[in-house]
């Protein structure tokens, strides 16, 4: 155990850097509205982009699951309900849908 614990350290210390430079530097400067609007869009445009994976992974056997999934997640989030929640309604209405069929 004592061994790995400078070695966890370490791992602490080279993966919080490159995840707080970023929140340093922009913290000193003001963003443009362009900008603020494209830094906004990247959740949406992640969430789009695992959906469209997982819909062409999807077996045939959960075609209604998967669409009722994907047309939830798309409600939520054009609707301005934000990522976390517009996930969570997808996998629950994903869940409820699976149980149903």
């Amino acid at each position: 155990m004592k061994s790995s614990l400078p070695l966890i350290i370490g791992m602490l210390i080279v993966t919080y850097i490159p995840r707080f430079c970023p929140f340093w530097i922009l913290s000193q400067k003001t963003i443009s509205p362009s900008m603020r609007k494209f830094l906004f869009a990247i959740p949406y445009t992640a969430l789009g982009v695992l959906i469209v994976r997982g819909v062409a992974e999807s077996s045939s056997e959960m075609v209604i699951p998967t669409l009722a999934g994907i047309g939830t997640a798309a409600i939520f989030s054009w609707f301005g309900r934000g990522l976390i929640f517009s996930v969570l309604a997808a996998i629950f209405i994903t869940y409820v849908t699976l149980c149903l069929s």
